[in-house]
């Protein structure tokens, strides 16, 4: 009886379960996918996956049965400890030196005709980078899909806890995936149990790795060890870095970027390397697991059909030129290609940030409400003297709500609708008139804000949002700051209450034209629940802190405190 179904794969073209051998005796399991007969017996260069996941997702293995079909052999890789890999996996600890044996192992096989690239998103990302610093002779360019520079700016921001970190751990606790059994528990009161630092414990004994994460506040030596931030002069292949404007590593990214194509150890390195930037978030993405709609619909906007992006055409167009030496053109395009979100098209830059960008500040006013939308104004003129301040109680039994930009989790980021989040009375909104004219925002976003709270710390964050004429308030980027590390996290310091302080938030990147009739608006609150770990205002250490006390604030937008926000205007 034959199959009614066609063979994705000749037979002998498909190895699976190949063990690599680690320096250390260890061996880790590969699936060896070769181009059909049609290609010829090789050898071909070889792309490579390693990958903490499911190496059948579905998604890996489309792209994995188009590269073939493309003339490239793939592997996929399960990292130490995962899948069917020897080992325990340790998160990056072994990731320097198990990529550059497996670089050096796929470069020796006699399908490989000594050309290796790698591919994947997040942490198949970063298993990218990190071992690039050791220079295998087989490995000539790499591209990762939302990578971090360091765990540190992935897991905190500012020295505040990206706290959803916890549900990537909890999903791994195993060799393999466990997302279906955190499914039946209620994970928004999971975030919520104190104290922090044993908090997973309700489902299963802290992760060590987490526990990390929540005890080491400051850039030390064990962040250290998995980051690149001092490593960029020994990256000697070219890279090409793809995020989303909506990405929970978007920041990251450019910080990749700027560090390779500036200090790369070579000049064809450092030339070569491109960033790409989409309207699409950390997990849904033209290639991601929840495709936009037909037209480019994604969340509360729609970007068109130009948003959508064939990503193995992505891949392809990069590997071509670096593996196959097959001129492109990519490396004669400039750097930065950047989806101008509302323009909605995409645009070659050469330098992050513009260098021709006209820094403007967009002053905060109001009569003393901001929490009511018709009491406050956003407007490019200094306040005047004896201008009233805005009060508010942030109260962290009932935190303001992550709703959209730049969340990890698909049901919560991305540029939704911020209207319910601002009627709450612990978010003030600071809004331009309607524009007169078009308005491009391209460049990382910062606000700067004057304010005392009664507690002996607290948390101020700040929103970029774009209002449409049919009062849609939909989210671009967002920032936030621990009152304690206002001066760095290297150098921590208690607030005195009553105080008056100024607090830089650094709110991320974005590219959006905002169109006449459009609105500016900024939102000043002091959570970001479940993104970041709530700041209790006690003042107690955080990994330990049960306290839970209500902050009184108050921001100060007046002639000696000018409350504003930076934005990166881009003119014709």
């Amino acid at each position: 009886m034959t199959s009614q179904y066609e063979p994705l794969v000749e037979p002998g073209r498909l190895l699976i379960n190949i063990p690599v051998p680690m320096r250390d005796g260890v061996n880790l399991s590969a699936d060896v996918w070769l181009p059909d007969s049609s290609q010829g017996d090789g050898p071909w260069p070889v792309l490579l996956l390693r990958t903490i996941y499911d190496n059948q997702e579905a998604r890996y293995m489309g792209w994995t049965r188009e590269f073939i079909k493309r003339g490239y052999a793939v592997v996929v890789q399960d990292c130490r400890g995962r899948g069917d890999s020897d080992g325990v996996w340790e998160p990056y600890v072994c990731e320097y030196e198990d990529g550059f044996d497996t670089h050096e192992w796929v470069g020796e096989q006699s399908w490989c005709d000594g050309n290796v690239g790698t591919f994947g998103l997040s942490y198949p990302g970063f298993t990218q980078t990190l071992p690039a610093a050791l220079r295998s002779k087989y490995l000539k360019a790499i591209a990762p899909i939302a990578s971090q520079q360091d765990n540190y700016g992935h897991h905190r921001v500012n020295g505040v806890i990206h706290h959803s970190v916890a549900l990537t751990f909890l999903n791994m606790l195993g060799r393999s995936m466990q997302s279906e059994s955190l499914k039946h528990f209620d994970q928004q009161e999971f975030f919520k149990e104190l104290p922090i630092d044993t908090a997973m414990e309700v489902v299963t004994p802290t992760h060590p790795y987490y526990k990390g994460v929540i005890e080491h506040e400051q850039y030390d030596d064990w962040w250290d060890s998995y980051s690149l931030r001092n490593k960029y002069g020994e990256m000697a292949v070219p890279s090409l870095f793809i995020t989303g404007w909506f990405d929970s590593l978007s920041h990251e990214n450019f910080k990749l970027f700027n560090g390779w194509s500036k200090g790369a150890a070579n000049e064809d390195a450092r030339k070569k390397t491109k960033l790409i930037v989409g309207p699409w978030s950390h997990q849904v993405s033209p290639w991601g697991r929840v495709p936009m709609g037909e037209n480019g619909e994604y969340q509360d906007r729609t970007f068109g059909k130009q948003g959508l992006w064939d990503i193995v055409d992505m891949h392809t167009h990069w590997y071509d030129q670096q593996l196959k030496g097959i001129d492109t053109g990519i490396d004669d395009e400039p750097p930065i290609k950047l989806f101008v979100m509302g323009a909605n098209e995409w645009r070659y830059e050469h330098e992050w940030p513009l260098a021709r960008t006209e820094w403007v500040k967009f002053y905060l006013h109001s009569n003393g409400d901001a929490s009511d939308s018709d009491q406050a104004w956003l407007s490019t003129s200094l306040p005047a003297f004896g201008e009233s301040p805005d009060e508010y109680a942030y109260d962290p039994a009932d935190p303001t709500p992550s709703w959209g930009a730049q969340y990890q989790s698909f049901d919560l980021c991305g540029p939704r609708d911020r209207t319910e989040v601002e009627k709450r009375a612990d978010v003030l909104t600071f809004t331009t008139e309607s524009l007169t004219e078009d308005i491009e925002v391209t460049g990382p976003i910062t606000a700067t804000i004057w304010a005392s709270s009664d507690a002996l710390d607290t948390d101020f964050t700040a929103t970029l949002v774009d209002v449409e004429p049919n009062g849609k308030a939909i989210i671009l980027c967002e920032g936030i700051v621990r009152a304690r590390f206002r001066n760095g996290t290297d150098n921590p310091e208690l607030m005195t209450p009553g105080e008056v302080y100024e607090f830089e938030i650094d709110m991320w990147d974005t590219s959006n034209l905002f169109k006449a009739g459009h609105r500016i608006r900024v939102e000043i609150s002091s959570s970001n629940f479940p993104r970041y770990n709530r700041n209790l205002n006690s003042g107690n250490p955080i990994a330990t802190d049960t306290e839970i006390t209500i902050a009184n604030q108050t921001i100060y937008h007046d002639a000696d405190h000018p409350s504003h926000v930076t934005l990166p205007v881009i003119r014709d």
